[in-house]
């Protein structure tokens, strides 16, 4: 007999369709209590969702205002008026350079990065069905690093050049580690892991050669890209992050569902009718490109991408449809707040972004990471 057939008649209207199931003394069918969850659901979604927006604004304007030119919320909307009615005036000339030729372009590129950067996170961790994933697993990061440094090294960093260099690093190496995991048609996760740290290691190992190779200008340049940087943010890089990145982003906002039957387990999701293979090559090229997208201009920056899903995970539950553009969300606030702090905390100087994200979110994610433990009961 199964254990099913052995529950007590107290735990059998579990089991029955709402539908079907005989009215409690209440007057109300067992099933009743499923609306009140969703709508608690939501309540969480509807708030976290004007938590992140609010942050965001307020994260926004600060940007705005705060550098060696201060400037005030009044003249900041007052600019926006300006290029909205295209009445511009010399009064203002000063004002207006800064924040369209300089704050501007940074807070824009520094919101689609976080963007790109958190929700790249969520899609690895939910196919990989580990929080602990992030697009370094799949060699990006460091792919792109080489491309960068290789560009440096041999004299072409001017221009388009490095970012170029390194997007394609990136998918290069994302496409090498995917085709080298491929065992009879298909791609295990634990190979995955295991042939992205191999490839990791070697890419490393390059970025140190081509360190050696380099003189002391492009060693510079080269550490100061691995440290990660909006300074120097153009329009230009806003157009093509945000192209690439955009519509990577919009890609993934399709995949919430199949991604929730994946994390049933493999097997349920092929008798579910989910192509596994299908969904984790095309999970594993949207991350490359957004990745590649994101790091190409803003270089190396750490920890957006575990900290944002996990945190938001905890509160929202496993969802997709909630977490992926949540993430997005919370990874363009948080690079926000990350960007605001970096360049305000030394006077008179810009902190590499990526040094600030990985002092705060390392703690921060080991926190996260104790609470999902005790949660899960393995603490």
């Amino acid at each position: 007999m199964s254990i099913t057939a052995r529950r007590t008649s107290t735990e059998a209207p579990a089991a029955v369709s709402p539908a079907r199931a005989p009215l409690s003394a209440g007057g109300r069918r067992p099933g009743s209590a499923a609306p009140a969850s969703r709508g608690a659901r939501l309540r969480r979604r509807t708030l976290t969702t004007a938590v992140l927006l609010l942050v965001l604004v307020v994260t926004v304007l600060l940007s705005a205002q705060w550098g060696q030119f201060t400037t005030s919320t009044g003249e900041v909307l007052g600019s926006l008026h300006r290029a909205i009615t295209g009445s511009w005036s010399e009064e203002h000339r000063l004002v207006d350079a800064t924040l369209w030729q300089v704050r501007f372009p940074r807070i824009v590129l520094c919101c689609i990065v976080g963007a790109c950067l958190g929700i790249g996170g969520a899609l690895m961790q939910g196919v990989f069905g580990n929080p602990l994933a992030e697009p370094g697993v799949i060699g990006v990061t460091s792919g792109a690093a080489v491309g960068a440094c290789a560009a440096i090294v041999f004299g072409a960093g001017a221009g388009l050049v490095v970012p170029a260099a390194a997007f394609l690093g990136g998918l290069v190496v994302a496409a090498l580690v995917y085709s080298l995991s491929r065992s009879g048609q298909r791609s295990l996760v634990l190979t995955l892991v295991l042939t992205g740290i191999a490839i990791n290691a070697v890419a490393g190992a390059m970025i140190s050669f081509l360190i050696f190779l380099a003189d002391t200008t492009s060693r510079e340049t080269i550490i100061f890209w691995q440290m990660g940087s909006l300074n120097g943010s153009t329009w230009q890089a806003v157009l093509l992050t945000g192209m690439v990145g955009g519509t990577g982003i919009l890609l993934a906002l399709t995949t919430p569902h199949k991604l929730d039957v994946l994390s049933l387990g493999e097997s349920t999701a092929r008798h579910t009718g989910v192509n596994v293979e299908r969904l984790r090559l095309m999970v594993i090229v949207l991350v490359a490109l957004i990745s590649a997208a994101a790091v190409s201009f803003a270089g190396l920056i750490g920890f957006i991408g575990l900290v944002v899903p996990h945190a938001l995970r905890l509160v929202l539950g496993p969802s997709h449809a909630a977490l992926l553009p949540l993430s997005a969300l919370g990874g363009a606030a948080l690079l926000s707040i990350a960007d605001v702090v970096a360049r305000s905390i030394i006077p008179y100087a810009d902190l590499p972004i990526g040094i600030f994200t990985a002092l705060v979110g390392g703690p921060v994610f080991f926190i996260l990471l104790r609470t999902t433990l005790k949660r899960q009961g393995v603490l």
